[in-house]
């Protein structure tokens, strides 16, 4: 069984899933496309990554693709835990650079469902993180963009201090949502 939970922000859904438990372990599908698509999430994946995260900390983020390689995803923890974080950058949207939050972990088999005009990121909460996640679209490093993780106007209450974060280079120099682009327009098709 697939249901999807509304978050403080209409279209990014928290997608709970069945586990099935017993003395050998557990089971649960991570992706049904039937199950999805009768949930209300009707989606096409094209490419299906993986990333692994040494040090709790890690920071990833704050990213998104612009048209024509805009991409939702579909984000899920195999191993650890993340705190998953995805911001409106929807210009004219009713939730325009509002941010939701959420901690997502492998003990519990929970997606988070990040529609297209959204930038998403991530700290690791546990060493040896291991994240899953689907895509609408392949990666194209020409379509890439992103937002400071901590620019004060978004007002992300990260569960790590930012001075104990590990943030790469690229993460640290994206622009303030004030100074990003309006690649997003919201109810644009």
């Amino acid at each position: 069984m697939v249901q999807l939970i509304s978050t403080g922000i209409e279209d990014v859904k928290l997608v709970s899933l069945r586990k099935f438990s017993d003395e050998r372990g557990y089971f649960y599908e991570s992706w049904n496309a039937d199950k999805f698509r009768a949930a209300g999430l009707p989606l096409d994946f094209v490419q299906d990554n993986q990333a692994g995260s040494v040090a709790a900390g890690t920071m990833r983020g704050l990213h998104y693709q612009i048209a024509p390689h805009a991409q939702g995803k579909l984000i899920g923890v195999i191993r650890g835990s993340i705190y998953d974080v995805a911001v409106d950058i929807r210009r004219g949207s009713p939730t325009f650079g509002r941010s939701i939050g959420v901690t997502l972990t492998a003990s519990e088999p929970a997606r988070i469902w990040i529609p297209v005009g959204f930038a998403h990121g991530y700290v690791t909460l546990e060493p040896d993180t291991e994240v899953v996640y689907k895509v609408t679209a392949g990666y194209a490093p020409q379509a890439e963009g992103g937002l400071r993780w901590d620019d004060p106007a978004l007002g992300i209450d990260w569960p790590i201090p930012p001075a104990e974060m590990i943030v790469n280079d690229r993460d640290r120099n994206w622009p303030r949502l004030a100074d990003a682009p309006a690649h997003f327009q919201y109810g644009a098709a």
